[in-house]
């Protein structure tokens, strides 16, 4: 699916290994050579992500420059000509929310960090960031009010991030298309039947939203209980 996709940067998430655990069908992916991941410390399987780009990046970072949210090798920046790329898996509240607290503290963080960036270069950020904003993002919001993705607390996280500066650039186009999601359990024929979320997203600073062009979630695609999204820019 990827070498037909052809992206120019394949950004990915919860890789759960290391660089040196990436396997060689991914390392010797045709017209992505620049690959760079995150991982954490002494946990192996546990969270990760992945940068992958067709041209050399100007520069990239790993995480967000803050220690205490650094540990869990969630963010990678890739600095292009024209923007930054930010590669992202935001921490999931857990069962239970055991992790909402954090959750909350790891929001503010990002959407500091991501405004710090956009301030120098316009930045298109690609991640699970395991929340459903709106009703319309879950197929059932009623029962999930309490649950980790959906509560009040996270969605005005993330309607903290739009209001910084940021566009949802699949609702930007696609304001009122229902059951568009990019996540179902394994669970109770889940995705069979479409009972899904929509966790993943491209987000724009606003000053791209003239370069937008479409963003395109790939239900049809398996092999994960996400499926890919893609965001074509014209730069």
């Amino acid at each position: 699916w990827v070498e037909e996709e052809a992206p120019d940067v394949l950004c990915l998430q919860e890789t759960k290994c290391g660089a040196e655990a990436v396997p060689p069908e991914v390392r010797a992916l045709p017209g992505l050579p620049h690959q760079f991941w995150a991982s954490p410390q002494g946990r192996p399987g546990y969270s990760g992500v992945g940068l992958l780009a067709r041209h050399e990046p100007l520069r990239v970072t790993y995480g967000l420059g803050e220690e205490e949210h650094d540990q869990e090798g969630r963010v990678v920046t890739a600095e292009f000509p024209a923007l930054y790329v930010v590669a992202a898996y935001v921490p999931n509240s857990g069962r239970g929310l055991v992790r909402l607290d954090y959750r909350r503290q790891w929001d503010a963080a990002f959407r500091a960090y991501l405004s710090r960036l956009d301030a120098l270069k316009p930045v298109a950020l690609c991640g699970d960031l395991n929340v459903a904003h709106q009703e319309l993002d879950l197929r059932n919001p009623r029962a999930n009010r309490r649950s980790a993705g959906f509560t009040a607390e996270e969605r005005e996280g993330f309607g903290a991030l739009l209001q910084s500066g940021f566009l949802d650039s699949f609702r930007h186009l696609y304001p009122a298309l229902p059951h568009a999601y990019t996540f179902w359990t394994y669970l109770g024929g889940a995705r069979e039947r479409n009972v899904g979320w929509r966790l993943d997203y491209f987000l724009l600073s606003r000053r791209l939203e003239g370069a937008l062009c479409d963003s395109k979630i790939r239900s049809r695609v398996l092999g994960s209980d996400h499926c890919p999204i893609t965001l074509l820019l014209a730069l």
